[in-house]
């Protein structure tokens, strides 16, 4: 989903991208805090940051790279 297809969601179909954006970040270890920010930045692709992490990315420097 792109930024600009999440900003046509009413707020509950935002609501639920935004909380299943968060929990697959925390599934793959980003703290609560860090999680919130990346998954409320809509325009950085999830797929990217989890593929980072997995890859072996330490979760402070993906944060680096993706913010």
């Amino acid at each position: 989903m792109t930024a600009a297809q999440f900003e046509t969601l009413d707020a509950p179909a935002a609501e639920k991208v935004l909380c299943w954006r968060f929990e697959q970040l925390a599934v793959v270890g980003f703290s609560a805090g860090d999680a919130a920010i990346l998954a409320s930045h809509v325009e950085i692709d999830l797929h990217t940051a989890v593929d980072l992490v997995e890859r072996g990315c330490a979760h402070e420097t993906a944060l680096r790279i993706l913010l």
